[in-house]
């Protein structure tokens, strides 16, 4: 069996329309000899087939590095995702797709979040970010929707209808509401006695924000 491109060409006017790419038996292509004619197999990948590939979740970046940040300061949020290129193969035939981040949805753990096309950026950019109002563990998890190509055989790229969502690991930030206090400026102070990232336990997750709103950056 071959690879070859399909096309439908109007008597009248000439016009060609691309069908796809099929297969072929080799003896057929370009054979003169009257035999019936195999119907042509057509490759193409549905979302189903997309969906079933092993795409990697954008990599999600939340808070400072020391996973904490005082409460109502800016927790910056900003993904990396380069375009996937995965090998596999159909009917014999190798077939490449390839996957690109469209959109992102974060969710800030608080019932805060936040719609974006933007991957947004490192600190100190404040492009996508957020704030808590409460002290407390949260996780924050990204969702990336991805949309498809696929190319048959080194063939040009076609797109795939329909997108697939990918979860990335969830990250634990720590929101800690910070007070003013007299200290003995001669003794350092006991991160021990309070420290900046408690153990994390029911008691200490952060509570949910009464005033929690979805938005589109």
């Amino acid at each position: 069996m071959v690879t070859v491109a399909r096309e439908r060409v109007e008597r009248a006017t000439g016009n060609r329309q691309f069908l796809g790419y099929g297969c072929q038996a080799r003896g057929q292509v370009g054979s003169n000899t009257a035999q019936p004619a195999a119907a042509p197999i057509v490759i193409t990948v549905n979302r189903e087939d997309f969906a079933k590939l092993p795409v990697e979740p954008a990599v999600a970046h939340a808070g400072p590095s020391d996973g904490w940040l005082p409460a109502g300061m800016p927790n910056v949020l900003h993904a990396e995702s380069e375009p996937q290129v995965l090998d596999t193969a159909l009917l014999d035939t190798p077939v490449s797709v390839r996957a690109t981040a469209q959109s992102y949805h974060w969710d800030l753990g608080d019932g805060n979040t936040i719609d974006t096309e933007k991957p947004g950026k490192p600190y100190p950019s404040e492009e996508i970010s957020s704030t808590y109002a409460y002290e407390g563990w949260y996780d924050v998890t990204l969702t990336t929707t991805f949309t498809g190509e696929f190319s048959v055989n080194g063939g040009e790229w076609q797109p795939i209808e329909g997108t697939i969502e990918v979860e990335s690991e969830p990250i634990e930030v720590y929101s800690k509401s910070l007070e003013s206090r007299l200290v003995d400026g001669d003794k350092a102070p006991d991160e021990n006695e309070d420290p900046w990232k408690p153990e994390r336990s029911s008691a200490t997750d952060g509570p949910q924000d009464p005033e929690a709103t979805h938005r589109n950056v």
